[in-house]
Order: C-alpha cells, then sequence, then structure tokens
C-alpha cells in the first residue's frame, strides 16, 4: 500500500481511539450523579448511557460541520494534520484521564488541529472568526452558565418542596434523576461523538475518499454509525476515576442535586449542538454541579478540586497546540 492509504487508515484508527477515549473519559459527564447517588449500580448506569449517547450521536451533525469545515479552511488540512491533531489530543486525554481531571475533549481535539495546522500553511487557514465565536467565546461563557443554571435550578427545587422532608424529596427525584440523567448522556452525544465524525469525514475528503456534492460537508451515515457506536463502547468501559471526582469530590450529590446539576447541563449542551457550538460537556457538567453546591445551605463546594479542574481547563488547548506542531514537526522527518 502506498503511503497515502496507509496514513489515512492511521487517521480513521486514531480518530475511532479518540471516540473511544472520549467515551470513557467523558462519560462522567452523564452517569457520575447516578452513580454517586446509588440512583444506578455502576454497571446499569454505563449501560444506560451508552444506549442514549449512542442515540444522540445519530440526531445531528451541526457541530460535526463545525469540526469538520468551519474552524480550518479545507485547502489547507492534509492527512497529517488531521493525524496530528487526533495523536495530541489522545495523548492529552489519556494524562488527564490518568490524574482523574475532567478537562475538555472538544478542547483538546480543537488545540491539535490548530497547532498542526500553524506547522504546515500558517496562521491564513484558521477562520478566526468562527473560532471566537463558536469556540473561544462559549469557552468563557459556558461554564459561567452552567453555574448559573445550575444555582437557579437548585434554588427553584428548594423553594418548591421546601415543606417537603428531605428524605421524601430524595426518594422522589431518584425517579426525575433517570430523566435528567438521561437527558444529559443524549445531549452529550450530540454535541462529542459528532467531532469525531466531522474529523473522519475531513478526512475522507482530504484523500479524495469522498466527494462533496456542490460544496455541502455531508457526513455518511456510515461514519455517523461507526462514531456513535464506538462512543458507545468507551462509555461501557467506564472512566471511574473522573466519575468519582464529577460525582463526590466537587460536592456531594443527592438526587434532587444531581438532578438538577443534570438538568442544567443537558439544556445548554443543546442549545449549543443545535448552534452547531463544540461545547465542553466537562466544562458544562463540572459547573452547574458548582452551582449546584453554592444553592444548598451548608453546601460544601471543594475549592481545591475545583483548582484542578480549573488548571486543566485553561492548559488544554495551548498544552494541545504545542503537541501537535511537535508531533507535526517529527512526522515531516520521517522518510516515506
Amino acid at each position: 500500500m502506498t503511503f497515502a492509504i496507509l496514513l489515512l487508515i492511521a487517521v480513521i484508527v486514531i480518530a475511532l481511539v479518540f471516540e473511544y477515549i472520549n467515551g470513557f473519559h467523558d462519560c462522567a459527564n452523564s452517569i457520575a450523579s447516578i452513580v454517586s447517588t446509588k440512583v444506578l449500580s455502576p454497571r446499569q448506569a454505563v449501560l444506560f448511557g451508552a444506549v442514549l449517547e449512542c442515540v444522540g450521536a445519530l440526531l445531528g451533525v451541526n457541530v460535526a460541520k463545525t469540526i469538520g469545515s468551519g474552524i480550518i479552511a479545507s485547502d489547507a488540512v492534509t492527512l497529517q494534520v488531521i493525524f496530528c491533531a487526533l495523536l495530541a489530543a489522545v495523548i492529552w486525554n489519556l494524562i488527564t484521564w490518568w490524574f482523574g481531571l475532567p478537562s475538555s475533549s472538544s478542547h483538546a481535539l480543537i488545540g491539535g488541529l490548530l497547532g498542526a495546522t500553524f506547522i504546515h500553511a500558517g496562521l491564513d487557514p484558521i477562520h478566526f472568526a468562527v473560532l471566537i465565536k463558536k469556540i473561544i467565546i462559549p469557552m468563557f461563557t459556558s461554564p459561567v452558565i452552567g453555574c448559573l443554571i445550575g444555582f437557579m435550578v437548585m434554588c427553584a427545587f428548594l423553594r418548591m418542596f421546601y415543606k417537603i422532608k428531605p428524605d421524601i424529596i430524595n426518594r422522589r427525584f431518584k425517579r426525575v434523576q433517570l430523566i435528567t440523567s438521561g437527558m444529559m448522556a443524549l445531549s452529550h452525544g450530540l454535541n462529542d461523538a459528532q467531532k469525531t465524525m466531522g474529523v473522519i469525514t475531513m478526512a475522507l475528503v482530504t484523500s479524495g475518499v469522498l466527494v462533496m456534492q456542490s460544496g455541502h460537508f455531508d457526513i455518511p451515515i456510515y461514519v455517523k454509525l461507526v462514531c456513535a457506536a464506538t462512543m458507545a463502547a468507551g462509555t461501557m468501559s467506564g472512566g471511574w476515576k473522573i466519575i468519582k471526582t464529577m460525582g463526590s469530590k466537587i460536592i456531594k450529590l443527592k438526587p434532587i442535586s444531581g438532578a438538577a446539576a443534570d438538568f442544567s447541563a443537558a439544556v445548554i449542551v443543546l442549545v449549543a449542538s443545535w448552534f452547531g457550538i463544540p461545547l465542553s460537556t466537562t466544562h458544562v457538567v463540572s459547573t452547574s454541579i458548582m452551582g449546584v453546591g453554592m444553592a444548598i445551605k451548608g453546601g460544601r463546594v471543594r475549592t481545591n478540586i475545583i483548582g484542578n479542574i480549573v488548571t486543566a481547563w485553561v492548559l488544554t488547548i495551548p498544552c494541545c497546540v504545542v503537541l501537535s506542531m511537535l508531533l507535526y514537526w517529527s512526522l515531516k522527518h520521517i522518510p516515506h
């Protein structure tokens, strides 16, 4: 086989590895609360989350189009750029998973694309207007919105049910939490799985295997199905270190607070997906949990854990930019 074919295969493989890792790295986004509150057992929760994330992945393509054609000019994209971007994102996801930090797979991938593109073709191919509008601004505003909505939803719940004994409320909210956690899993699949769909489609177009009709960036159905199944498989493998961080180390969740956090985050991610914004579901879920904790009288939000999470957020894009730059430079010097 020629080097180009081998590289295309390598890109698709590493893209699916990224999707799989994204599944177990970010599965905490949708199931941490129902595991920590014992609404479902860990085994039941990962199966529940995997099915709904798979369904969510098949419901739209707006985020995939943003990743595949919105941030980087298509004529500047090569298989080498895509490969290095994905590899940088995979390395960063594994590092943060190892330390139990809920970092953003989305920002890792975007940082990888930016770094490799810069080394390959400079700054000109980068669509800075789209980057600022759909990546940078949401990166800073979504955590604030997540915290604010989580706070308001929890305050509303407490106001509505303040006359009912806490034990009774939490028993009732175990059923509600199944719905809100399901919403979160669906929204995570809708947003996160599409990023890999966009990258694989970009690789197929770049290699000439797939030809876009009339300039439209359309995602083939087989790409959707493979990515959805791969993310579901990753979710079923679990990501217990991050689940522990999200479910108990930020605050100790109860069914009512878990339902409030999941509902708040799911609404934000669903709206962002509709507008094609590749949002960090990790940012939104983490800050929704923080907002819920702030609304609870006597609730204790562990600021040292928050500091570690924020550090990972801040470092993700620049670290992945540097990683992909180094990887691209190294790949250029491999004889072929």
